[in-house]
């Protein structure tokens, strides 16, 4: 019965990384005060009766560093559009030159960076959270396994040493990243 606690190692492995994938999506929507594509991904637009998201109603790019411009491809969508990044939390004002909309990224403040910091830690928190609820879990199976006799003590021993080795190194990749995105977050 090794081949099922080894495929729930890997399992477990797999979860473990959908969770720094998670927190690497969400750094991404974080702004850092240069233009990113990645910035508008959570916006989202009134469109043909549904809500759509903005890069499918139109090509998102950086032409400059500060600049990011929306060529929407249905004219009809281009009030709605400006609309959804003007009333997004993120602080844009952008302007409309025909079908394309340009959005300007204005300089972070001092305060608004160390806000952004601050937010960056919680979205990396969160992603502890579940990289430990993954290693509970997977800790949780072993105890079954070695209870109904399906692994001895020495089996169960070894693979909790492996799932620790996996957690403390899922760890240390989360805070890795989230000491880069700060860093960005706080450049100037």
């Amino acid at each position: 019965m090794t081949d099922q606690a080894t495929f729930s190692l890997k399992d477990l492995k797999r979860r473990m990384h959908g969770a720094v994938s998670v927190l690497k999506e969400e750094f991404s929507g974080l702004r850092t005060g240069r233009a990113s594509v990645h910035l508008l991904e959570p916006i989202t637009v009134e469109a043909y009766g549904s809500t759509m998201p903005l890069n499918q109603v139109g090509n998102v790019s950086v032409p400059e560093p500060r600049m990011l411009t929306v060529q929407i491809w249905d004219k009809s969508l281009v009030s709605a559009a400006e609309k959804a990044i003007r009333n997004s939390s993120l602080g844009l004002n952008p302007m409309v030159e025909g079908q394309l909309i340009r959005v300007p990224v204005p300089e972070l403040s001092q305060e608004r960076r160390k806000e952004l910091a601050k937010v960056a830690a919680q979205y990396a928190e969160q992603a502890r959270v579940a990289v430990r609820n993954v290693r509970r879990d997977g800790m949780e199976q072993l105890k079954r396994l070695e209870k109904d006799g399906e692994i001895g003590q020495d089996e169960h021993r070894g693979q909790a040493d492996e799932v620790q080795k996996l957690t403390d190194a899922t760890i240390k990749e989360i805070d890795e990243a989230l000491e880069h995105k700060e860093s960005e977050i706080m450049q100037i």
